[in-house]
């Protein structure tokens, strides 16, 4: 149904999804400094730098699978929340999420075997804190996850006990827009048919 891919992320999370709706591939992560561009709104940057990423394992693999690469931000403010860098940043991005909405933007870039145009589009996720006391806080830290996500949490473990709601695409919080991705990946293999 799917084409097999290269999904261009080391990301446990996005080959989880993937596995989940049945899309085979080989990972061969980004090797780029993933930095977003300097005055450019979080969720264009995020878009770039799965553009960025995608385009770099095309060239390495040269395009004879799909390649799929994506990149997640959350933004608070109009601020970019990134990875944070140790536990003290993690609770202040939490603590700051605490109570509020904040948007969840997943860029998404895609490229088809033998081809050089790359096809990338954002999807943006609305996702509401209920408010969050700082022993809860300090327990979710404590274990670590939060260290290797944007936003310092993560929807599909521990931190759910903390999203009141979401509007828009859950998966997209994750890491991987699955509706929008999958439709793409079916067009794509018509095409190739």
């Amino acid at each position: 149904m799917y084409p097999r891919i290269v999904l261009a992320s080391a990301s446990p999370r996005r080959a989880e999804l993937l596995r989940q709706v049945g899309v085979a591939f080989d990972v061969v992560p980004a090797d780029i400094v993933e930095r977003h561009p300097v005055g450019m709104p979080p969720g264009d940057a995020a878009r770039q730098v799965a553009c960025d990423k995608v385009t770099a394992v095309a060239d390495l693999t040269n395009r004879e699978l799909p390649v799929l690469a994506a990149d997640t931000v959350v933004i608070l403010d109009d601020e970019a929340l990134g990875k944070p860098r140790d536990d003290d940043e993690a609770r202040a991005m939490l603590s700051r999420l605490s109570g509020r909405t904040h948007t969840v933007a997943t860029g998404v870039a895609l490229i088809g075997s033998g081809e050089q145009r790359v096809e990338s589009w954002l999807v943006e996720t609305a996702v509401t804190f209920r408010a969050v006391d700082a022993a809860e806080i300090d327990a979710y830290v404590a274990t670590g996850r939060p260290l290797d996500k944007a936003g310092a949490y993560g929807i599909q473990e521990d931190a759910a006990a903390f999203v009141e709601a979401v509007d828009g695409c859950y998966y997209a919080v994750v890491g991987l827009p699955l509706a929008d991705l999958t439709r793409r990946l079916m067009v794509m293999q018509r095409k190739r048919a």
